[in-house]
């Protein structure tokens, strides 16, 4: 797809989510102004077993099929956006139930690209909730903001009593390997995280140029990146070795920034830097060290995250 939106989008069918031919021309972006699509997932635990028991789709967002690479007891989803990039005007919404003991990983295949707004307002909403003794991770890959976005990110993670999550995500401000910056748009955020019916992050704001550029917000950066995992409390020790480990592989972007803080039932770890490969491998090194302790699961490299 070209940088300044696709000059023609593919055509999916009902059976099929893989596009089609359509030729290129004007005539085919107004046929297809945007796309509004949705993905409902449900999981439960079956005897050990975590089972991907609805899926529901309405347009180009899928899950082709449940993986088990480290065994039953976590399914593992990759959630697929076959257009590949998203332009202005795009709906995508993405909600998934975890029922009570079962463990699901959601990831995605490859890098989010959201192209120029075309004067319209592209959104997405994420919105996930885990049963009593469940456990999320929504660990996609690094979101890539082209010049002149204009993007509203919405997440809303609900946890009952007992419930673990994961959460990690990447935030690229233009492509700096390519020379791109951010130099005009907008992303709007806001991030929700309940846990036992009681409100325990709500983070909001937006990303301007501006912003961007300024000491209170990125301060000049184009990558930050931000790992938020509700649970049992970690001990000392461990928060320690994220700390140590998150400060080594920052050393790899020489602008970069890193800390992790243990609040009230949640840690947050956070990069600021201008190297994506960079900020992938403090996430990595934070969630490796955390998921022994919070989900007691040992770690592993995605497959996905390494194609």
């Amino acid at each position: 797809m070209p940088d300044t939106a696709a000059s023609a989008r593919p055509i999916y069918s009902a059976t099929s989510p893989f596009p089609a031919a359509m030729p290129a021309g004007e005539g085919a972006v107004r046929a297809h102004p945007a796309w509004h699509a949705s993905l409902a997932l449900g999981f439960v635990d079956d005897g050990g077993t975590t089972r991907l028991v609805e899926r529901r789709h309405s347009g180009p967002l899928r899950v082709q099929k449940p993986l088990y690479p480290e065994g039953g007891a976590v399914c593992h989803a990759i959630i697929v956006h076959p257009p590949g990039g998203v332009v202005g005007g795009d709906q995508l919404a993405l909600s998934a139930t975890v029922g009570e003991g079962a463990r699901a990983f959601l990831t995605t295949p490859g890098a989010a690209k959201w192209y120029k707004a075309n004067g319209k307002v592209s959104r997405q909403t994420v919105r996930l909730h885990a049963g009593a003794g469940a456990a999320i991770e929504w660990l996609p890959q690094e979101t890539i903001f082209f010049d002149d976005a204009h993007v509203e990110l919405e997440q809303d993670i609900t946890l009952e009593a007992g419930a673990s999550y994961i959460g990690c995500e990447i935030l690229c401000m233009g492509r700096r390997a390519s020379g791109e910056s951010f130099r005009s748009g907008r992303v709007v955020q806001r991030t929700r995280i309940r846990h036992g019916g009681r409100l325990l992050w709500w983070d909001q704001g937006a990303l301007t140029p501006h912003g961007i550029a300024s000491p209170l917000g990125m301060d000049g950066r184009s990558v930050c990146a931000t790992l938020l995992a509700v649970g049992a409390a970690l001990p000392a020790a461990v928060l320690a070795q994220i700390r140590s480990d998150g400060a080594a592989a920052a050393a790899a972007d020489a602008s970069g920034m890193f800390g992790a803080t243990q609040l009230k039932g949640l840690l947050v770890v956070r990069h600021l830097g201008d190297d994506s490969e960079a900020a992938r491998e403090i996430m990595l090194a934070a969630w490796r060290t955390l998921r022994p302790h919070l989900l007691g699961r040992a770690p592993f490299d995605p497959r996905s995250w390494r194609t």
